[in-house]
């Protein structure tokens, strides 16, 4: 999305779940917030797609909006659904592998 489009959503009703399409055997996104103290990124994963395990140096929340998934957060599995949410620490490992095709957002906060 690019600056003019996040700029176009301001002010306005949105289905955060509207805001990326399920695309066939890939993972989408769409940043709609990207300013110095964070981003709101909106993520689509087709089923059996995921992201490998890594850290991020800043608080995180993640929100099932679609779907079902496998978070793995500091080596435990949460199976998580739509209406799902789960904050995940600076430095922790964590993964996600889909078991249906599943949305999200995810709030990163830079501290």
């Amino acid at each position: 999305m690019s600056r003019e489009e996040r700029e176009d959503i301001k002010g306005t009703v949105i289905h955060l779940e509207d805001l990326v399409a399920y695309q066939q055997g890939s993972i989408a996104s769409r940043m709609i917030i990207n300013t110095k103290a964070g981003n709101i990124t909106i993520f689509s994963f087709d089923e059996g797609e995921g992201i490998s395990e890594h850290t991020a140096p800043f608080d995180a929340m993640v929100t099932i909006l679609d779907g079902e998934c496998d978070l793995r957060l500091s080596g435990v599995c949460h199976p998580m659904k739509g209406g799902d949410s789960i904050i995940m620490p600076a430095n922790a490992p964590h993964a996600l592998d889909a078991r249906t095709p599943f949305k999200m957002m995810l709030v990163m906060i830079k501290g």
